[in-house]
């Protein structure tokens, strides 16, 4: 027979882990959803349809980028035990998934998302936009979002993130590969 109490052990979720699942999913409404939602159905205007056949196409960036910030969400609340919000980062570094790809994935996400939209409705407004974002984005990252990590972070996250900026420029150590030996870019 199975051992019950040992059952309920496995099958209990941690509650930080769900506060921070519900702190991600608040963020994710108010920030992303702003800009990839509310932002462009402003640029858009009234009447605005989707394109026929060419502009079908942004169906795929849309997807992917809403996959992949959706995936780094759910790292950042599990693994990380925090937010993608940089007032609530992360208190352990998360570097798997899509993080031993690209060190920003959730920007890149958001772009997708953007640029598929400009796409999908044919739209130079948002295609604009989204040309105004990268380097906002760039900016944010060099500026204020490692600063914002690194001193509200734990101290496990604070040790790993530092030992990793000191690997390279943007955290790219020689040779374009982290420390633990998987290749890493910019962005």
């Amino acid at each position: 027979m199975y051992n019950v109490s040992v059952l309920k052990a496995k099958m209990e979720i941690p509650s930080e882990a769900v506060s921070s699942v519900i702190k991600t999913l608040i963020f994710t409404i108010l920030v992303p959803g702003t800009i990839t939602v509310v932002i462009p159905y402003r640029l858009l205007g009234p009447g605005a349809k989707i394109a026929s056949g060419f502009g079908l196409l942004g169906v795929l960036p849309i997807a992917l980028g809403v996959m992949a910030y959706l995936w780094c969400a759910w790292d950042f609340a599990t693994a990380g035990h925090g937010t993608p919000a940089p007032i609530d980062p992360p208190k352990i570094l998360v570097a798997r998934g899509l993080y031993q790809v690209v060190r920003n994935p959730i920007y890149v996400g958001v772009l997708l998302i953007l640029l598929g939209e400009s796409l999908l409705f044919m739209s130079l407004p948002i295609l604009y936009y989204a040309l105004g974002m990268w380097p906002f984005f760039h900016l944010f990252v060099i500026f204020l979002s490692r600063r914002l990590a690194i001193s509200s972070g734990g101290r496990h996250f604070q040790t790993t993130m530092v030992a990793f900026l000191a690997a390279g420029p943007y955290g790219i150590a020689r040779g374009g590969h982290t420390a633990a030996g998987r290749r890493l870019s910019v962005y």
